[in-house]
């Protein structure tokens, strides 16, 4: 058996080798988590590098990413797909072994960390993902969903607030297959953390309800050992105090702030290699550690334990095998497409005037029944937000169910969200007020960036919030949002629109999707069965003329005063086209041809929307016109608001006979 010293050296020889030859890095998070790494991923870390999508694998997640070598040194050693010339590319262009973990690029990687907090709250979503999916398919005998997720954190993750906001609710919901490392080694950036960090973290977490074990020897692999094993008998999510140095094995850096992010240099990493006793030359290592380190055999034989139970499991219980692989292959019901369209076929009868955010209730009620993996659920405001639906059932600590009230924790929920996403078995949304996507900003962009099914629904999305205030009225979100690269943002204007808003969010595989919704009611738009095929492409002709001589578009609750618009101006002799634009983001992704039939050339342009204009000039060019508000608003009832910031048929009007002029 070789020493586990010489097992974690190899950790450090490939951090402080990698950061070196990048000249960029992180080398003293790795060094210094070398023997935590051993003690869980040689002794309890169930994975297989020859199938790292495996269901039933457990979920490993580097919070602290910025110690990304640490993560690809175990990919590597283990047998991952993960060549050593790809440690040598450490941050390099296209390299698979980018500055921070990234999911999709580096086999194994199960989600993209760096923001700290994030990573943790992650696993807190998957941490649940799994209990959900355990409660609903497991057997007396079957537990085909059994898996463990562990995380590493740092104190920096657990400065960041979102730290609270997830491991309160992970506590409270007694996640138990939720096991945290902590990384206490005293240092950031900025030096020893004592000046600007005493919390008693183990009586922080103690109060959220978790096992908290404390003072564990981080180099000590027995010990850390121990205390995984005591973990995973407890009913409660698990933190594990490590004590570390940072950096560990340096002899001139260890323990202070010079290794935390910059490469060593190679005078101390030959001082390193000495102190280590360690002679193998940079980026080699000797067989007897590659053999110590190999999970391949052990992998194999596992997920090959595993699938033997799935198969007995598909013989005696064939219809829930069938639906769990399905969900965590993420394809929808072959019955999808039908309920869709028998609901659409619904909104265009009933004709009904109501607010989006309640039209949009209304489409998760008829799609509810056919998606057993939505996962729904809200900051706080379900009554307001409207994503509860009348079969759903609350999560709870000892009930299953597939709503959750992730309390006034809009970033926590976000981050949960990806993570649920990120686990399988479910499509997650969430919502809030369109005004505290703020507070969520950050996981949005990582939705994004990672290409999840995550869907954020914001609701109460402008000035017609109302009474409310400025505070939470929303003037420039829609806009910032659609600046996030990879998020489809859609802001429909009645039924119709919303229902094919959310059938595209179910549908969309590759990228994140808001779903933005009014608070007050708002007129149902009559259409052909054309232009209701053509709402999916972003943005499409609602009302049209011969020989029109502006085009006006708008989106959500401007639609209607823009149909309004249009019929003054007929009056006056002005033929005008109407565009309802609900998604940006998907119109700007249609082809030339279709984009031109939409908005013809040489045609005058009016963008009318409650909320910042900017955006709308690329639409419309220098010499259009836009009808929105440059300011932030005021409390007042949302009619008297719309009329006092300008959001009438006069204004709108008066735009088009300026443009045409």
């Amino acid at each position: 058996m070789l020493p586990t010293n010489k097992m974690a050296n190899a950790i450090r020889a490939l951090a402080m080798d990698a950061v070196q030859q990048a000249n960029s890095g992180h080398p003293g998070m790795p060094m210094g988590m070398a023997e935590i790494a051993v003690a869980l991923w040689a002794r309890h870390y169930r994975h297989n590098p020859a199938d790292p999508r495996w269901i039933n694998r457990d979920r490993f997640v580097l919070s602290n990413g910025h110690g990304s070598m640490l993560h690809y040194a175990l990919l590597h050693l283990t047998g991952h797909d993960l060549p050593m010339d790809e440690i040598r590319h450490f941050r390099q262009l296209h390299s698979k072994t980018p500055g921070h973990p990234e999911v999709e690029v580096t086999p194994g990687i199960e989600t993209t960390t760096g923001p700290l907090g994030q990573g943790l709250t992650n696993a807190v979503g998957m941490a649940l993902a799994e209990k959900l999916l355990a409660a609903e398919f497991n057997r007396p005998g079957f537990a085909v969903v059994d898996h463990h997720t562990y995380v590493f954190v740092g104190d920096g993750c657990l400065m960041e607030g979102i730290s609270h906001e997830a491991c309160s609710l992970a506590g409270t919901l007694r996640l138990s297959k939720l096991i945290v490392l902590y990384d206490d080694n005293g240092i950031s950036i900025d030096g020893h953390v004592e000046g600007w960090f005493q919390d008693d973290t183990p009586k922080r977490f103690e109060a959220y309800g978790w096992n908290v074990i404390r003072s564990v020897d981080g180099h000590d692999v027995d010990a850390v050992d121990a205390a995984i094993a005591a973990a995973k008998k407890s009913d409660r999510p698990t933190l594990i105090c490590c004590k570390t140095v940072i950096g560990k094995g340096s002899p001139n850096k260890a323990g202070t702030h010079d290794v935390h992010g910059a490469a060593l240099g190679d005078k101390e990493i030959a001082a390193t290699r000495e102190a280590l006793n360690w002679s193998s030359a940079p980026f080699e290592i000797p067989a007897d550690v590659y053999a110590a380190w190999d999970a391949k055999a052990q992998g194999q034989r596992m997920q090959g334990e595993w699938d033997a139970l799935l198969n007995a499991y598909s013989e005696r219980y064939p219809q829930q095998a069938g639906e769990l692989l399905r969900r965590m292959q993420g394809e929808l019901p072959g019955n999808f497409n039908e309920t869709v369209a028998t609901y659409i076929a619904a909104c265009v009868e009933k004709k009904e005037t109501v607010a989006t955010r309640k039209a949009s209730q209304n489409a998760i009620q008829a799609l509810a029944p056919v998606l057993p993996e939505f996962l729904g659920g809200s900051a706080d405001l379900t009554g307001s937000n409207l994503t509860n639906w009348k079969e759903c059932v609350a999560v709870r600590a000892d009930q299953p169910g597939n709503h959750i009230n992730y309390g006034v924790r809009e970033f926590g929920m976000s981050a949960m969200m990806n993570g649920i996403a990120l686990h399988g078995g479910y499509i997650p949304f969430g919502a809030t007020f369109l005004t505290f996507s703020d507070y969520s900003r950050n996981a949005l962009r990582m939705a994004a960036l990672m290409k999840i099914r995550s869907i954020f629904v914001f609701t109460h999305d402008s000035i017609g919030l109302g009474e409310d205030g400025p505070t939470h009225q929303s003037v420039e979100h829609v806009s910032s949002l659609r600046l996030i690269p990879n998020l489809d943002n859609w802001r429909p204007c009645d039924t119709v629109e919303s229902a094919v808003a959310w059938e595209q969010a179910v549908k969309r595989r590759n990228g994140p999707t808001t779903l933005i919704f009014s608070r007050q009611n708002l007129p149902y738009q009559e259409r052909t069965k054309e232009q209701i095929a053509d709402i999916q492409r972003g943005g499409y002709v609602l009302r049209d003329t011969a020989d029109a001589k502006a085009i006006l578009m708008a989106t959500g609750s401007e639609v209607d005063l823009a149909v309004k618009a249009a019929d003054e101006l007929a009056k006056l002799g002005v033929p005008v086209r109407v565009v309802s634009m609900p998604s940006t983001d998907v119109f700007d992704r249609q082809d030339a041809a279709y984009k031109a039939r939409v908005l013809q050339k040489g045609v005058p342009r009016v963008a009318v929307e409650a909320g910042v204009t900017g955006l709308w000039y690329k639409y419309v060019g220098l010499d259009g016109a836009v009808v929105g508000i440059d300011a932030f608003g005021e409390s007042a009832p949302a009619g008297v608001l719309f009329k006092h910031f300008g959001f009438t048929t006069e204004k709108v009007v008066a735009a088009v006979q300026s443009v045409i002029a």
